[in-house]
């Protein structure tokens, strides 16, 4: 009776153990694949991140390529604009009484005083209608889309005889004239236009010589790329 005994302990206790190492066994493999699920969804998830980032970057780069064809485009019609003026105010550059510059600015087309106004003026003269005219015409078409500054200078001889306050006021004047020419006379969009006057204090030259006060004297047309256009719409 009791080696029944015994050996029916026996029987339990190797049964017994048996059992609590297959739990524990168990116990470890759920652990280890809830570890491997736990890495699953971290190489998910990070994958997900990754293609993310490949998608933001891959939208970046198309933007950018947009952004610079853009700028191409606007350089490109600047310069077309430039070398159509070129071709139109050959006389007047020639005479260097014209110029044409390509700046940050944008194009800035720049007249000498005297071929528009008579001295102490501020009245289009008639003779100068037909190079405005070509201005105009470029205006409408090559950058129809562009914005444009026209700004009036003077040199600095004060004023003495022609009635005005100062230089301020005659350079203000000149650009109101001709900005008037090309809304008025030639029916391009006022929202287009800002006239600025500056008077004597933004010289390009000296005026300690006659030369150098003529070139002082002077209308500068201003083509604004169109970024600038925009973020003045915008704003």
């Amino acid at each position: 009776m009791k080696r029944s005994l015994c050996f029916l302990m026996m029987v339990l206790l190797v049964t017994g153990c048996s059992t609590l190492n297959k739990a524990k066994k168990a116990d470890r493999l759920a652990a280890e694949l809830q570890a491997l699920q736990n890495q699953h969804e971290d190489l998910r998830r990070q994958m997900r991140m990754r293609d993310e980032e490949l998608s933001r970057l891959y939208d970046e780069r198309k933007r950018l390529a947009e952004e610079k064809q853009k700028a191409v485009k606007k350089v490109d019609e600047l310069e077309e604009a430039k070398d159509r003026l070129a071709r139109d105010l050959q006389k007047q550059i020639g005479d260097y009484k014209a110029k044409l510059t390509m700046t940050e600015r944008g194009l800035v087309i720049t007249f000498l005083a005297e071929i528009l106004f008579d001295s102490g003026k501020a009245a289009v003269k008639p003779d100068a209608h037909e190079v405005l005219d070509k201005v105009a015409e470029v205006l409408a078409t090559t950058v129809n889309e562009n914005d444009v500054a026209v700004e009036g200078h003077t040199d600095n001889d004060p004023i003495k005889h022609s009635g005005w306050k100062s230089n301020w006021e005659l350079s203000s004047a000149r650009a109101l004239a001709v900005l008037h020419y090309f809304v008025d006379a030639r029916g391009l969009p006022p929202a287009r236009f800002q006239a600025n006057g500056f008077g004597e204090y933004q010289p390009v030259a000296s005026n300690a010589d006659p030369k150098g006060r003529q070139q002082n004297r002077r209308v500068e047309i201003v083509i604004l790329p169109k970024a600038l256009t925009k973020v003045k719409t915008a704003s």
